[in-house]
């Protein structure tokens, strides 16, 4: 009997799963495994609240593996070793995987592969994880791209959408003595904290499933006027099911084509589709410069005269005590929830990064333990973007107004009354200035503003001349 080890890691779904369908057409008998060794993807490892996604998530693909006829088999690391006991206790002859990207796994992989095809395993990998390999798309000049605009172009001109690949209706096992419970693996927070995301969300991949119908179904149509209203539920809120593999971007791009054939919802169908061409670009670039994910792509920025973080300062940015209402609305958003609105995003890292002016990483890392999809790529383009240390800058010299922003996209304030109450009975007009109301502040909770905008952009705006000097 032909067996083969379908290694499991951040794509945790059975639909469009290439290396699961090719393991279960080629082999009698096949092992879902999961390994548990975040060791292994340091300087990154997993923060507090992937953690907290990750153990549910395997829960749920557990469940689902239950339902035909299986289980997930946990183990805990390292990876090689691991394989290697269980390709002894199953006689399997094949390990599969989907790959993955980031520099830390990248070579972990590698080095897997080479040690189990010299024991005489068929160690393969396929792409489950991108809609076109990062290897596959370089400039005209055989060097990769560093803006956008020209990678999307070329890349939507090649993309290939197909239906995605069906689950299986049954999954034959080894025999195999039982695995490591999960609990064993201590991904839940000791302190319960986490009602806010459990609130919010279900991962794995029936929740992903769910909330892709119901954007083509509701959303789509109006993408392109509310994705940067941070009030409405214009977005997909895909991010945290896409980085833990539990919808691949071949479906939600499929699903977006099926949606597209409604005329209404034509322009928005292509608008989501290149937001997915973002994630796409964030892969590329740390496949392409993966020191990018510890220091700044562009190395100019090396020598820029950034402050030393005050404890107290960085601590009133992260919890959301800034006296900058929508600033303070989205770090609040992050705490409860471990999600936070994109265009919000660039404001609070515009705030740390231009008015507070402290270095990028730190906003990074913070970002890293607290949201429920904080995907490498994702988070090392948002930041330098927004610093504009990266490729496909927002300039350095661009300063977010958090006053002007608010008042653009949140103007009547339901985004920021929802999360800083404190500010509920501040009029529309002031909501977004509140100290220009003195009398009412006083008589909030809310505080005055921990700096100067104007100034401490001029201040940036100095120390930005001073590096061109």
């Amino acid at each position: 009997m032909s067996t083969a080890i379908v290694w499991f890691r951040r794509d945790l779904r059975l639909a469009d799963h290439p290396a699961l369908t090719e393991a279960l057409r080629a082999h009698d008998a096949v092992l879902p495994v999961y390994v548990h060794a975040p060791e292994e993807e340091a300087p990154w490892p997993p923060g507090s609240a992937s953690r907290w996604w990750l153990h549910h998530s395997l829960a749920a693909l557990d469940a689902d593996l239950a339902r035909r006829g299986a289980c997930l088999h946990r183990v805990a690391g390292p990876s090689l070793d691991a394989l290697r006991r269980l390709v002894a206790a199953t006689g399997a002859d094949a390990v599969y995987w989907n790959r993955l990207y980031d520099p830390a796994t990248t070579a972990r992989d590698a080095t897997v592969k080479q040690a189990l095809r010299a024991d005489g395993v068929d160690a393969r990998s396929f792409n489950g994880a991108l809609l076109i390999e990062p290897w596959d798309l370089l400039t005209g000049g055989g060097t990769p791209y560093k803006v956008f605009t020209p990678y999307w172009r070329n890349a939507r001109a090649r993309l290939e959408l197909r239906p995605p690949l069906p689950a299986p209706h049954r999954i034959d096992m080894p025999p195999i003595e039982a695995g490591a419970p999960l609990k064993a693996f201590g991904l839940l927070p000791h302190i319960a904290w986490d009602a806010g995301l459990a609130a919010v969300w279900q991962p794995g991949e029936a929740g992903a499933a769910q909330r892709l119908e119901t954007f083509c179904a509701v959303a789509v149509a109006d993408y392109p006027g509310e994705r940067d209203i941070p009030s409405l539920e214009g977005t997909t809120r895909l991010s945290p099911h896409l980085h833990f593999g539990e919808v691949s971007p071949m479906q939600v791009a499929w699903a977006l084509l099926d949606a597209a054939r409604e005329s209404a919802a034509a322009g928005g169908a292509e608008s989501c589709l290149r937001e997915l061409g973002w994630r796409e670009f964030s892969q590329y670039l740390i496949h392409h410069f993966p020191h990018s994910t510890v220091r700044n792509l562009n190395p100019r920025f090396d020598a820029f005269e950034w402050c030393d973080p005050d404890p107290a300062s960085l601590r009133r940015w992260q919890r959301g005590r800034t006296g900058i209402p929508i600033v303070d609305a989205g770090m609040r958003e992050l705490w409860t929830t471990g999600w936070m609105h994109n265009r919000v995003r660039m404001l609070v890292a515009s705030f740390l990064t231009k008015n507070l002016r402290v270095h990028w990483s730190h906003g990074a890392r913070w970002f890293w333990d607290t949201l429920v999809d904080a995907d490498l790529g994702n988070n090392t383009q948002g930041w330098q973007w927004t610093a504009g240390t990266g490729v496909d800058a927002s300039p350095y010299f661009r300063v977010f107004n958090p006053v002007t922003q608010g008042e653009r996209f949140d103007p009547d304030g339901t985004y920021v009354r929802r999360w800083v109450p404190e500010l509920t009975d501040f009029p529309a007009g002031a909501i977004h200035a509140p100290w220009r109301d003195p009398v009412r502040l006083g008589a909030s909770n809310y505080p005055v503003p921990m700096l100067d905008l104007a100034a401490t952009r001029q201040s940036a705006l100095d120390a930005y001349g001073s590096l061109r000097g």
